[in-house]
């Protein structure tokens, strides 16, 4: 996502009236001691987010089967014995969903601002995450040596602008926490063609624990009304697949990317991107719709980073597979946010492919599950998956910290939404 240093005379008006500095950070800023601070002290280092503005408040829901190719008006209108029917996409009030999935490089700046000793009381790291460990999926290296607020770095450039692929929903949820607690430095409201966008460059806080969530609550809900979230899974549906101007079926796309043809398994699936074999940039993104997965009969996108032998990310992983199980089990890479280029009817990008997503919501076990633990709702597809896994009906669910799925799994991302009226003096 990126980073914007200029602010309209609003905003800084806006800023001072809320007697907030008006003072631009780097994005990359360095720490100022706070001893009174969570998580070390100090000031945090700065990110921007950039939200599409989702309207047409009070859109009708549709139904799902969960995993099938279809949409009904309702669930009285599914098939006969289907089970799981969920009524989906309907949001109330206007909102916005992250244009980007959150990128590699904001993790860094989170973990650096939430981790400033290294020493990971919240368990934000995985040593499965680092280049060394893991050459072709670690995206983020990790040195005890290293000054305070310095301890965790990009482990190679290519991976700034790539999603963050070892999420769980506790991590998501503080780096929310994060930014509701952190100093909005500006907003700044942009166009592109029928689509809204906003900028909001935040300086981020040490304070991870309570903010949009309380995680001292195992079954935390959003305690506020306005401010940062991660998306509810209706918030996230509606931004990738309601058509406000009536297209797809009932007004629902099949694709993030594409309205589809329901009940045609993969024909009118959107195409998959190519990948720069040592940079993860996307190189056909003149073929539209495009997206991020492993379509029947090609090879999954990936890349190595170029710093790296082929045969290193052909073979290490920490798991200790044998080649063999492991170019079996780990096919698909993440690219570059955005450079598919192919838009939902909101014109947010990557809802279709490259990382399975969050969301906050919550949801009983499936059969078998742990009833004890927590279980929240996914989507999005996933750049080792088909086409299948787009659909709105792929609604997936998993405990909220999986720890195995967590060092296993480097495919799982998020995106940050904005609900309420989220100005400089919100909260």
């Amino acid at each position: 996502m990126p980073v914007s240093s200029r602010r309209t005379r609003l905003a800084r008006a806006a800023l001072a009236a809320c007697g907030v500095s008006v003072l631009l950070a780097p994005s990359a800023g360095a720490a100022v001691p706070d001893p009174g601070s969570e998580g070390g002290g100090g000031r945090g280092e700065v990110v921007t987010v950039t939200t599409a503005r989702v309207g047409a408040p009070g859109n009708p829901a549709v139904a799902v089967v969960p995993f099938t190719d279809a949409v009904y008006r309702s669930c009285a209108d599914a098939p006969a014995g289907s089970t799981g029917c969920l009524m989906v996409g309907a949001v109330a009030a206007p909102y916005e969903l992250g244009r980007f999935e959150v990128t590699v490089g904001q993790w860094v700046a989170f973990l650096n601002t939430a981790d400033r000793t290294g020493r990971d009381p919240h368990r934000l790291y995985d040593r499965s995450e680092g280049s060394s460990a893991w050459p072709k999926y670690g995206s983020v290296d990790f040195s005890a040596d290293a000054p305070d607020g310095r301890h965790y770095s990009v482990a190679y450039p290519q991976w700034a602008d790539k999603p963050y692929g070892f999420a769980d929903f506790l991590k998501a949820a503080r780096f929310v926490n994060s930014l509701y607690n952190g100093r909005l430095l500006s907003e700044r409201s942009s166009t592109s063609g029928s689509f809204e966008y906003v900028d909001y460059q935040v300086e981020l806080s040490p304070q991870t624990e309570r903010g949009m969530y309380d995680l001292a609550r195992p079954d935390a809900t959003r305690a506020h009304d306005s401010g940062f979230v991660v998306p509810s899974q209706d918030e996230w549906i509606k931004a990738a697949y309601y058509d406000p101007n009536g297209g797809g079926t009932y007004s629902y796309w099949k694709y993030p990317t594409n309205p589809g043809v329901f009940g045609d398994g993969d024909a009118t699936a959107p195409s998959s991107t190519v990948l720069d074999p040592a940079t993860g940039e996307v190189t056909n993104a003149a073929t539209q719709p495009l997206a991020s997965y492993h379509a029947d009969g090609v090879a999954a996108p990936s890349w190595c980073p170029g710093q790296v032998q082929p045969v290193a990310c052909a073979t290490v992983n920490p798991f200790g597979l044998d080649p063999i199980a492991y170019r079996t089990a780990y096919q698909g890479s993440l690219s570059s946010v955005g450079q598919a280029r192919t838009t939902s009817p909101w014109g947010t990008l990557d809802q279709g492919g490259n990382a399975v997503e969050w969301t906050d919501t919550i949801t009983p076990p499936p059969a078998g599950g742990d009833p004890a633990r927590v279980w929240r709702r996914e989507h999005g597809g996933v750049s080792n998956a088909p086409a299948y896994q787009m659909w709105p009906s792929a609604v997936g669910l998993q405990p909220q910290d999986n720890p195995f799925f967590s060092h296993t799994y480097p495919w799982l991302g998020f995106r940050v939404g904005v609900v309420g009226d989220h100005g400089p003096c919100a909260h």
